[in-house]
């Protein structure tokens, strides 16, 4: 149905509903006859950390840049390896750590997996605000409105940024609560057009 191995990143800060959004867009993909399957990049960076002895995803980001850097080039290489038509990359742009935010997906890791489309989730910081609040399922820190918008602006610049160094179409897809079908149908349509 598509050439082989077309890999799309997807991204938007946490609260977006981007993981819901995701799961929703690959069974859409399934049902329409579609070789898919969503790789959550924090997952396998997860998956070499804990043979460091790391427990979860929250210590990751508490590690040397050259540590998170590792981690990074070991779970684009798997998603490299991964055999299907539509690869769903589910990734975040950047980290907060201790030296400052740190890069998600670096131009190493984008020149590996050579993306076709980039999308970044949005949603009204007041949206992603209340859906943080309601995740019991992580230990984040704690941010304001202020900081929210401080991100997703952080996120347009470094999306537009990545499809530069990338070659690669992006866009920008609200998920605003209750849209998650819609979203997910849009995106879906994104992914299957030539």
């Amino acid at each position: 149905m598509v050439e082989p191995k077309r890999i799309t990143i997807v991204v938007g800060i946490p609260g977006v509903g981007k993981t819901t959004v995701i799961t929703k867009t690959r069974d859409i993909l399934l049902q329409s006859g579609y070789n898919t399957t969503v790789v959550v990049f924090g997952s396998v960076m997860l998956s070499e950390a804990k043979k460091m002895g790391i427990a979860d995803r929250d210590q990751i980001r508490k590690l040397s840049l050259s540590g998170q850097q590792n981690l990074q080039n070991l779970a684009a290489d798997y998603i490299c390896s991964v055999k299907k038509d539509l690869v769903i990359v589910d990734t975040h742009l950047f980290v907060r750590t201790s030296s400052g935010f740190f890069p998600g997906i670096p131009q190493n890791v984008i020149h590996k997996l050579k993306p076709r489309n980039l999308i970044l989730i949005t949603a009204t910081p007041e949206e992603i605000l209340a859906r943080r609040a309601k995740d019991e399922s992580r230990h984040r820190d704690k941010v304001s409105i202020d900081e929210i918008k401080k991100e997703l602006g952080l996120a347009i610049s470094m999306i537009s940024t990545i499809s530069i160094l990338s070659g690669s179409a992006f866009e920008i897809v609200d998920n605003h609560q209750g849209s998650s079908e819609d979203t997910a149908s849009f995106i879906a349509r994104i992914l299957t057009r030539d």
